[in-house]
Protein backbone atom coordinates (compact mmCIF):
# COMPACT_ATOMS: atom_id res chain seq x y z
CA UNK A 1 0.00 0.00 0.00
CA UNK A 2 1.36 3.44 -0.61
CA UNK A 3 2.38 5.81 2.61
CA UNK A 4 1.25 8.61 2.85
CA UNK A 5 3.68 11.48 3.80
CA UNK A 6 1.72 14.33 5.64
CA UNK A 7 2.85 18.06 6.39
CA UNK A 8 4.00 18.82 9.86
CA UNK A 9 2.29 21.23 12.43
CA UNK A 10 4.68 23.93 11.68
CA UNK A 11 4.38 24.15 8.49
CA UNK A 12 0.57 24.85 8.65
CA UNK A 13 -2.31 22.97 6.73
CA UNK A 14 -1.20 21.57 3.64
CA UNK A 15 -2.12 18.47 0.88
CA UNK A 16 -1.14 14.85 1.89
CA UNK A 17 1.91 13.99 -0.46
CA UNK A 18 1.39 10.50 -1.88
CA UNK A 19 4.21 8.69 -2.64
CA UNK A 20 3.12 6.25 -5.73
CA UNK A 21 2.30 7.77 -8.64
CA UNK A 22 -1.04 7.25 -8.84
CA UNK A 23 -3.69 4.86 -6.44
CA UNK A 24 -5.75 4.00 -9.70
CA UNK A 25 -6.19 0.54 -10.24
CA UNK A 26 -7.78 0.28 -13.22
CA UNK A 27 -5.37 0.04 -16.87
CA UNK A 28 -5.62 4.30 -17.21
CA UNK A 29 -2.53 3.72 -19.52
CA UNK A 30 -4.59 2.10 -22.08
CA UNK A 31 -6.53 5.32 -23.71
CA UNK A 32 -3.43 7.19 -23.99
CA UNK A 33 -1.26 4.39 -25.47
CA UNK A 34 -3.98 3.97 -28.23
CA UNK A 35 -4.06 7.39 -28.52
CA UNK A 36 -0.18 7.66 -29.77
CA UNK A 37 -0.80 4.52 -31.50
CA UNK A 38 -3.80 5.86 -33.93
CA UNK A 39 -1.72 9.15 -33.97
CA UNK A 40 1.36 7.94 -35.58
CA UNK A 41 -0.28 5.63 -37.70
CA UNK A 42 -2.55 8.34 -38.98
CA UNK A 43 0.75 10.58 -39.11
CA UNK A 44 2.87 7.84 -41.04
CA UNK A 45 0.05 7.28 -43.48
CA UNK A 46 -0.52 10.64 -44.42
CA UNK A 47 3.19 11.62 -44.72
CA UNK A 48 3.74 8.84 -47.13
CA UNK A 49 1.06 9.81 -49.33
CA UNK A 50 1.82 13.60 -49.57
CA UNK A 51 5.14 12.05 -50.70
CA UNK A 52 4.04 9.70 -53.21
CA UNK A 53 3.20 12.64 -55.54
CA UNK A 54 0.66 10.31 -57.68
CA UNK A 55 -2.34 8.18 -57.94
CA UNK A 56 -4.43 11.26 -56.07
CA UNK A 57 -6.23 12.47 -59.46
CA UNK A 58 -9.11 10.60 -61.29
CA UNK A 59 -9.69 12.13 -64.55
CA UNK A 60 -12.75 10.62 -65.59
CA UNK A 61 -14.31 11.49 -62.84
CA UNK A 62 -12.13 14.78 -61.41
CA UNK A 63 -11.95 12.74 -57.97
CA UNK A 64 -8.98 14.73 -56.06
CA UNK A 65 -7.86 13.27 -52.86
CA UNK A 66 -7.58 15.91 -50.06
CA UNK A 67 -3.91 15.12 -49.46
CA UNK A 68 -3.62 16.77 -52.65
CA UNK A 69 -5.93 19.42 -52.81
CA UNK A 70 -5.45 22.35 -54.09
CA UNK A 71 -2.90 20.61 -56.19
CA UNK A 72 -0.41 24.06 -57.06
CA UNK A 73 2.87 22.32 -58.10
CA UNK A 74 4.00 22.47 -61.93
CA UNK A 75 4.57 18.56 -61.57
CA UNK A 76 0.37 18.26 -61.35
CA UNK A 77 -1.75 16.63 -63.64
CA UNK A 78 -3.50 19.80 -65.43
CA UNK A 79 -7.20 18.57 -65.00
CA UNK A 80 -6.37 18.39 -61.18
CA UNK A 81 -5.34 21.73 -60.74
CA UNK A 82 -8.26 23.73 -60.31
CA UNK A 83 -6.31 27.10 -59.05
CA UNK A 84 -2.98 27.29 -61.43
CA UNK A 85 0.20 25.99 -60.67
CA UNK A 86 3.36 28.31 -58.97
CA UNK A 87 5.34 25.44 -56.91
CA UNK A 88 8.42 24.01 -58.24
CA UNK A 89 8.23 20.12 -58.70
CA UNK A 90 10.64 18.83 -56.60
CA UNK A 91 10.19 15.33 -54.43
CA UNK A 92 10.49 16.72 -51.42
CA UNK A 93 7.72 19.61 -51.55
CA UNK A 94 4.04 18.57 -51.56
CA UNK A 95 1.73 19.20 -54.31
CA UNK A 96 -0.49 20.74 -52.08
CA UNK A 97 1.96 22.59 -49.36
CA UNK A 98 0.61 25.46 -49.84
CA UNK A 99 -2.08 24.57 -47.52
CA UNK A 100 -0.99 21.59 -46.00
CA UNK A 101 0.90 23.32 -43.07
CA UNK A 102 -2.27 25.25 -42.23
CA UNK A 103 -3.90 22.50 -41.92
CA UNK A 104 -1.26 20.91 -39.64
CA UNK A 105 -1.12 23.62 -37.36
CA UNK A 106 -4.85 24.10 -37.08
CA UNK A 107 -5.10 20.13 -36.04
CA UNK A 108 -1.98 20.65 -33.82
CA UNK A 109 -3.66 23.46 -32.02
CA UNK A 110 -6.72 22.11 -31.50
CA UNK A 111 -7.93 22.04 -28.14
CA UNK A 112 -8.64 18.48 -28.13
CA UNK A 113 -5.80 17.23 -30.18
CA UNK A 114 -3.71 19.23 -27.75
CA UNK A 115 -5.17 17.22 -24.70
CA UNK A 116 -4.55 14.01 -26.73
CA UNK A 117 -0.88 14.24 -27.84
CA UNK A 118 0.01 16.27 -24.36
CA UNK A 119 -1.66 13.07 -22.80
CA UNK A 120 -0.21 10.33 -25.13
CA UNK A 121 3.23 11.74 -25.41
CA UNK A 122 4.69 14.07 -23.14
CA UNK A 123 2.00 12.29 -20.16
CA UNK A 124 1.21 15.84 -18.79
CA UNK A 125 -0.58 13.92 -17.66
CA UNK A 126 -0.76 10.70 -19.04
CA UNK A 127 -4.50 10.61 -17.51
CA UNK A 128 -6.62 11.86 -14.54
CA UNK A 129 -5.37 11.12 -11.12
CA UNK A 130 -1.50 10.25 -12.01
CA UNK A 131 1.27 12.56 -11.49
CA UNK A 132 3.15 13.65 -14.11
CA UNK A 133 7.02 12.83 -14.35
CA UNK A 134 7.52 16.60 -14.84
CA UNK A 135 9.04 18.67 -12.28
CA UNK A 136 7.84 21.45 -12.83
CA UNK A 137 4.83 23.12 -14.77
CA UNK A 138 4.84 26.46 -17.16
CA UNK A 139 1.54 25.77 -19.21
CA UNK A 140 1.73 27.45 -22.47
CA UNK A 141 3.38 30.65 -21.63
CA UNK A 142 6.57 29.84 -23.45
CA UNK A 143 7.90 29.12 -26.74
CA UNK A 144 6.78 26.96 -28.98
CA UNK A 145 3.77 26.47 -26.29
CA UNK A 146 2.72 29.89 -26.77
CA UNK A 147 1.96 29.25 -30.30
CA UNK A 148 -1.31 27.50 -29.44
CA UNK A 149 -2.50 30.80 -28.95
CA UNK A 150 -2.60 31.13 -32.56
CA UNK A 151 -5.41 28.15 -33.26
CA UNK A 152 -7.97 30.97 -33.80
CA UNK A 153 -5.96 32.33 -36.89
CA UNK A 154 -5.38 28.61 -38.07
CA UNK A 155 -9.06 28.36 -37.73
CA UNK A 156 -9.65 31.05 -40.12
CA UNK A 157 -7.15 28.75 -42.56
CA UNK A 158 -8.99 25.72 -42.52
CA UNK A 159 -12.49 27.37 -43.18
CA UNK A 160 -11.24 28.52 -46.46
CA UNK A 161 -8.89 24.90 -46.85
CA UNK A 162 -13.02 23.54 -46.11
CA UNK A 163 -14.22 25.84 -48.94
CA UNK A 164 -12.02 24.46 -51.44
CA UNK A 165 -12.52 21.05 -50.78
CA UNK A 166 -16.12 21.26 -51.08
CA UNK A 167 -15.19 22.57 -54.13
CA UNK A 168 -13.75 19.71 -55.33
CA UNK A 169 -16.22 17.45 -54.51
CA UNK A 170 -18.88 19.51 -55.97
CA UNK A 171 -16.31 19.22 -59.57
CA UNK A 172 -16.50 15.73 -58.59
CA UNK A 173 -19.66 15.58 -60.25
CA UNK A 174 -18.76 16.39 -63.52
CA UNK A 175 -17.49 13.47 -65.27
CA UNK A 176 -14.12 13.72 -67.88
CA UNK A 177 -16.52 14.66 -70.63
CA UNK A 178 -17.98 17.21 -69.09
CA UNK A 179 -20.88 14.88 -68.22
CA UNK A 180 -22.60 15.14 -64.76
CA UNK A 181 -22.60 11.79 -63.09
CA UNK A 182 -22.56 10.16 -59.36
CA UNK A 183 -20.60 7.26 -58.31
CA UNK A 184 -19.87 6.01 -55.17
CA UNK A 185 -16.48 8.54 -55.38
CA UNK A 186 -18.59 11.38 -55.09
CA UNK A 187 -20.43 9.77 -52.09
CA UNK A 188 -17.04 9.25 -50.29
CA UNK A 189 -15.78 13.05 -50.97
CA UNK A 190 -19.17 14.27 -50.04
CA UNK A 191 -19.34 12.58 -46.34
CA UNK A 192 -15.78 13.58 -46.05
CA UNK A 193 -16.89 17.49 -46.73
CA UNK A 194 -19.29 17.15 -44.29
CA UNK A 195 -17.52 15.80 -41.78
CA UNK A 196 -14.85 18.15 -42.23
CA UNK A 197 -17.39 20.84 -41.84
CA UNK A 198 -18.70 19.51 -38.83
CA UNK A 199 -15.39 19.46 -37.45
CA UNK A 200 -14.63 23.08 -38.04
CA UNK A 201 -17.73 24.07 -36.77
CA UNK A 202 -16.99 22.07 -33.47
CA UNK A 203 -13.89 24.59 -33.11
CA UNK A 204 -13.99 25.92 -30.10
CA UNK A 205 -12.61 29.28 -31.55
CA UNK A 206 -15.78 28.92 -33.80
CA UNK A 207 -18.01 28.88 -30.92
CA UNK A 208 -16.19 31.78 -29.73
CA UNK A 209 -16.33 34.23 -32.27
CA UNK A 210 -20.14 33.40 -32.86
CA UNK A 211 -21.30 33.60 -29.35
CA UNK A 212 -18.30 35.84 -28.17
CA UNK A 213 -18.32 39.33 -26.38
CA UNK A 214 -22.03 39.38 -26.09
CA UNK A 215 -23.80 40.49 -23.35
CA UNK A 216 -27.27 39.81 -23.96
CA UNK A 217 -27.99 37.17 -26.23
CA UNK A 218 -31.62 38.30 -26.58
CA UNK A 219 -30.36 41.05 -28.67
CA UNK A 220 -28.43 38.98 -31.07
CA UNK A 221 -31.17 35.91 -31.69
CA UNK A 222 -29.39 34.71 -35.30
CA UNK A 223 -26.27 34.46 -33.25
CA UNK A 224 -27.75 33.26 -30.36
CA UNK A 225 -29.53 30.39 -32.68
CA UNK A 226 -26.00 29.86 -34.31
CA UNK A 227 -23.98 29.57 -30.95
CA UNK A 228 -26.77 27.08 -29.60
CA UNK A 229 -25.97 24.88 -33.06
CA UNK A 230 -22.48 25.06 -32.88
CA UNK A 231 -22.28 24.48 -29.30
CA UNK A 232 -24.04 20.99 -29.53
CA UNK A 233 -21.63 20.32 -32.44
CA UNK A 234 -18.87 21.19 -29.94
CA UNK A 235 -19.99 18.41 -27.48
CA UNK A 236 -19.29 15.82 -30.00
CA UNK A 237 -15.55 18.29 -30.77
CA UNK A 238 -13.50 15.11 -29.52
CA UNK A 239 -15.82 12.21 -31.50
CA UNK A 240 -15.09 14.78 -34.92
CA UNK A 241 -11.74 14.89 -34.33
CA UNK A 242 -11.22 11.07 -35.34
CA UNK A 243 -14.08 10.70 -37.77
CA UNK A 244 -12.54 13.52 -39.81
CA UNK A 245 -8.82 11.33 -39.73
CA UNK A 246 -10.91 8.54 -40.51
CA UNK A 247 -12.83 9.82 -43.39
CA UNK A 248 -9.68 11.71 -45.01
CA UNK A 249 -7.39 9.00 -44.80
CA UNK A 250 -10.32 6.77 -46.48
CA UNK A 251 -11.05 9.15 -49.29
CA UNK A 252 -7.48 9.44 -49.89
CA UNK A 253 -6.84 5.84 -49.73
CA UNK A 254 -10.48 5.59 -52.07
CA UNK A 255 -9.36 7.88 -54.92
CA UNK A 256 -5.33 6.23 -54.98
CA UNK A 257 -7.47 2.45 -55.28
CA UNK A 258 -9.43 3.80 -58.19
CA UNK A 259 -6.52 5.98 -59.97
CA UNK A 260 -4.00 3.63 -59.24
CA UNK A 261 -6.53 1.06 -60.98
CA UNK A 262 -7.13 -1.30 -58.22
CA UNK A 263 -10.56 -1.40 -58.90
CA UNK A 264 -13.47 0.93 -60.80
CA UNK A 265 -15.52 3.16 -58.99
CA UNK A 266 -18.92 1.58 -58.66
CA UNK A 267 -21.00 4.50 -61.41
CA UNK A 268 -24.57 5.19 -59.99
CA UNK A 269 -25.53 7.81 -62.84
CA UNK A 270 -23.10 8.06 -66.47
Amino acid sequence: MATLRTTSPEAGAGRAAIAARTLRTDRWWIPPLTTAVGLIAWITYATVRVFMQKDYFVADYHYLTPFYSPCISNGCVPESAHFGTFLPDVWWLPYAALTLPFLLLFRMTCYYYRKAYYRAFWFSPPACAVAEPHAKYTGETRFPLIGQNLHRYFFYAAVLISLINTYDAIKAFETGDGEFGIGLGNLVLLVNVVALWAYTASCHSCRSIIGGRLNHFSQHPVRYKLWGWVTRLNGKHMQLAWLTLGTLALTDFYIMAVSAGWFSDPRIIN
